[in-house]
Order: structure tokens, then C-alpha cells, then sequence
């Protein structure tokens, strides 16, 4: 006879190792945050070096259990080494968030045949081919659990379109189709993988390139198109993300969230 269903610990992520991409800086660094206050195992794997280390001894320093490598998710054998790197420490792997993108270092450019080959090729690099190293590195830990949660972080922009930065959107809306495809890959073997789609977000690092004028226009534009009239935070994104990484979404795989305060309806 199956046991009787309990809804204590759907949402406990105490003990899960996660692998957070992209997660020393922006919103990935209130990711990696967040997963520490909740007890998880927090793998922080980054180009950003300098700002990883300091984040880990936070995380560390309040109680945490978090691990730092340098990590270039366009590069397959770096990715393999943070996926050793979550093993080794923690001796599993329970979820991944593919949050490591480009965007804010990518000049928007009134003329789309201006993008220069080699920056859409980079692009291409990091924020598609990337998230398909980052599954593939942790595939082989994943399956010999029979569990496993991923999270791939696309962007609200491929629902509507943007002008300025076709490479990015273009990435973005690869990531929903390679959620959507991979989803029936990996189901058999116990692995769930979504996407979350967030709105233009005020993190420290897109704050940090955009004037506090446009914010405010931003703002004034969400009152008239969104049905949670405000800017986005990037704590408004740490719920779904839990969610998707908790036992919670057991049952839920191949899904796009649109998280954006009711800007698009999928």
C-alpha cells in the first residue's frame, strides 16, 4: 500500500545541492542568497571571480553551506568541473539554475546589421549553448539519483519581441524550445526541467547601466500594461524558482513562467 500523502516538506530545500550559473552578481546573487537562508548547498559558479569568493564567505558567515569555482558555461570542461566541484563537496546534485547570461555588457544598437558576427556568436555561446553544456555536465549525477530539478532562466522579451538586442532575444527564446524539448528527454529518468521568464528586473547590475529616469518611465509604463502596476525586483523571482526546485513541482516538467507581474498571459 503507497504511503500516506504528507505536504511537510514539499517546499524544503534543506540539505539539496544547487548549482546556481551566473550567481555572484545581479539577480543570480539574490539567488545564491536566497537558497543559503533556506538551507540548501549552494555550488556559486561564475566568471566573476572576485565577487563569487566574497559571496560564498557571506553565505558562509550567516549560517550557510556554499562553494565557489570559476566557471565559464560557454567552455563544456569547465562546466564539468562544477559539476565535480558540487560532488566532491556536497556529494550530489540536486538542482541547477541556469541563470548565467549576457546582457548587460551587450551595447543596444538601433540597427540590427550592425551586430558584429563574433558578439552574436559569443552570445549564442553563453546564453544557449550554455545552458546546454551546464545539463549535460550535470546529466550523469542527475540520473544515477533518479532526481533532479533545472531551472532555465529565459526572458520575458521573447514573448513580445525588442528592439536593439535581437542576438539576446533570439537566445532567450531558444532557451524556451530547448526547456520544452529536453523536458521529454529527461522526464523518464527523474529529472524536471522549466523555464522562468522574467520582466526587465532592477538588479544591481542592469540598475547599474540605466539612468534612474529611465525607472521611472519604466515604472509609469507598468501602471498602464501590467497587472501588478510596479517595477520588478529580483526577490520577486525567488519563489518560483524555490518552487521549481522543491519537491513541490514533483510533477511539473517542459513549463514556461512567465514571471513579470502580468505583462504577457502564456
Amino acid at each position: 500500500m503507497a504511503e500516506e500523502f504528507s505536504a511537510k516538506g514539499l517546499f524544503d530545500l534543506t540539505g539539496r545541492t544547487i548549482i546556481v550559473t551566473g550567481g555572484a552578481v545581479g539577480i543570480g546573487k539574490v539567488y545564491s542568497k536566497a537558497l543559503g537562508e533556506v538551507g540548501a548547498n549552494v555550488v556559486i559558479a561564475d566568471v566573476a571571480a572576485e565577487e563569487g569568493e566574497r559571496l560564498t564567505q557571506i553565505i558562509n558567515q550567516a549560517g550557510g553551506s556554499s562553494v565557489f569555482i570559476e566557471t565559464d558555461v560557454s567552455d563544456f570542461k569547465a562546466c564539468q568541473a562544477m559539476a565535480k566541484t558540487a560532488v566532491d563537496n556536497f556529494g550530489a546534485i540536486h538542482g541547477l539554475i541556469n541563470n548565467g547570461a549576457l546582457y548587460a555588457c551587450i551595447p543596444k544598437r538601433k540597427d540590427w546589421t550592425t551586430i558584429p558576427e563574433d558578439e552574436w556568436d559569443h552570445l549564442m555561446a553563453v546564453n544557449l549553448k550554455g545552458i546546454f553544456n551546464c545539463c549535460k555536465a550535470v546529466h550523469d549525477t542527475m540520473v544515477a539519483q533518479a532526481y533532479g530539478k533545472i531551472v532555465n532562466i529565459s526572458s520575458s522579451t521573447w514573448l513580445t519581441g525588442t528592439t536593439g538586442r535581437l542576438h539576446y532575444t533570439t537566445s532567450k527564446a531558444g532557451v524556451v524550445g530547448f526547456t520544452r524539448s529536453i523536458s521529454h528527454d529527461l522526464g523518464p529518468e527523474g529529472i524536471c526541467v522549466n523555464a522562468v521568464c522574467p520582466g526587465l528586473t532592477k538588479s544591481e547590475t542592469i540598475g547599474a547601466i540605466m539612468p534612474e529616469s529611465h525607472w521611472k518611465a519604466r515604472e509609469e509604463k507598468m501602471k498602464g500594461s501590467a497587472a501588478i502596476p510596479r517595477l520588478q525586483m529580483p526577490e520577486d523571482l525567488v519563489g518560483t524558482v524555490l518552487f521549481l526546485l522543491a519537491s513541490a513541482s514533483d510533477y511539473v516538467t517542459g513549463q514556461t513562467i512567465a514571471c513579470e507581474g502580468g505583462s504577457n498571459h502564456l
